[in-house]
């Protein structure tokens, strides 16, 4: 009955945990996605760090797009910072694509606000093909391909 409750108490501490302090994991390579607050930009909505087990750490961000809204995720190794060109934000760009979320029934969303609670899943479209054919893979340190789902796994305190 302890133990239940124990259980119970954890699902709802992480179904309460704001997007911007959720940690994910991919449990076929142990990637991990670790949000963090955005601040005050006026085009970012969420800001993320996504690290391998052998030691490479990705700069995570997404906008949402105009016109059909939707929540443009991006990963980028080791980005120029201040004012920087587009061309310069594409070289650096490992992975872009939209972030899907999966909630405790099964319904598929997008990507909610900082303030939100962090839903049980996120589905990041294309993620492993997008790393396999980057610099990264391999030679670049990274040995094993994330697949495209990442389950929440806690909350930063």
């Amino acid at each position: 009955m302890v133990f239940a409750a124990a259980l119970a108490g954890a699902a709802s501490a992480y179904a309460a945990c704001p997007m911007e302090l959720a940690v994910y994991e991919n449990t076929e390579t142990e990637a991990s996605i670790d949000f963090q607050p955005t601040g005050t930009s006026a085009t970012v909505t969420n800001s993320f760090k996504m690290s391998f087990p052998e030691g490479v750490v990705l700069d995570g961000m997404v906008i949402w797009t105009d016109g059909v809204r939707r929540a443009r995720g991006m990963l980028m190794n080791e980005c120029p910072e201040g004012d920087v060109t587009g061309e310069e934000i594409a070289a650096c760009t490992v992975w872009a694509g939209i972030v899907y979320t999966v909630d405790e029934k099964g319904t598929i969303g997008l990507l909610p606000a900082e303030g939100t609670d962090a839903p049980k899943s996120l589905i990041m479209a294309d993620l492993g093909p997008y790393m396999r054919m980057s610099a990264l893979y391999e030679e670049g340190g990274i040995k094993q391909l994330p697949w495209d789902v990442f389950e929440l796994r806690g909350c930063q305190e």
